[in-house]
């Protein structure tokens, strides 16, 4: 028995060689369009990839069920917008770490977190960048100003670096960098406003 989303699938487990085969041919049926697939169920046991294509490996011989759960890619995105909530939240709070280390002139340690902390936000900048080109129907004003203040912020934060002013950075941490990264929560509730209203779910 095949299911997807609870529904059955008019597809017999028999009828294939291995579970790579299952997967090609959901696929093909363009079932999941504009869906991602969240979990796999086989014989009602959670089923993920340890290696690729491992599913071809999968012997279809004592599988009685497969139970694929999917989320509309605009449901999956409002999820991401979440995630995107909680990350602003830690930039935050690394921001407050790393002024505090520079503080108490614990250099290394600050410029290891410190580096941590530019690797998340540039993170965090793709996925916005990456849901705003997918979904955001509006040119939000507050993005783009909360674009530009961070870009000029990372300028000047790392000509400081380069004059290695570990207090001027710890003051650029708190007082401009902290009030500029909480900008982005105004902007991930709106990009999130946008995926909501897209259509796409």
């Amino acid at each position: 028995m095949i299911l997807i989303d609870g529904q059955k699938q008019n597809m017999d487990v028999s009828s294939f060689q291995n579970l790579d085969q299952i997967f090609a041919k959901v696929m093909e049926d363009g079932v999941l369009v504009n869906r991602v697939v969240t979990d796999v169920f086989v014989n009602d046991k959670p089923f993920s990839e340890i290696y690729p294509h491992q599913a071809e490996d999968v012997d279809l011989s004592d599988v009685q069920s497969i139970d694929i759960r999917t989320l509309g890619v605009a449901e999956m995105a409002v999820e991401i917008t979440r995630e995107l909530y909680k990350v602003v939240t830690l930039m935050g709070e690394g921001a407050t770490r790393v002024a505090e280390l520079f503080r108490q002139a614990d250099d290394a340690e600050a410029l290891d977190t410190y580096q941590d902390l530019l690797d998340v936000t540039r993170d965090f900048i793709g996925m916005v960048s990456v849901l705003r080109g997918e979904f955001a129907l509006k040119d939000h004003k507050d993005f783009m100003e909360a674009s530009d203040q961070l870009s000029a912020l990372f300028t000047e934060m790392t000509e400081v670096m380069g004059n290695e002013d570990w207090i001027l950075l710890a003051d650029l941490l708190e007082y401009e960098f902290m009030p500029a990264v909480n900008r982005w929560k105004k902007v991930v509730a709106l990009l999130r406003e946008d995926v909501r209203t897209s259509g796409r779910a």
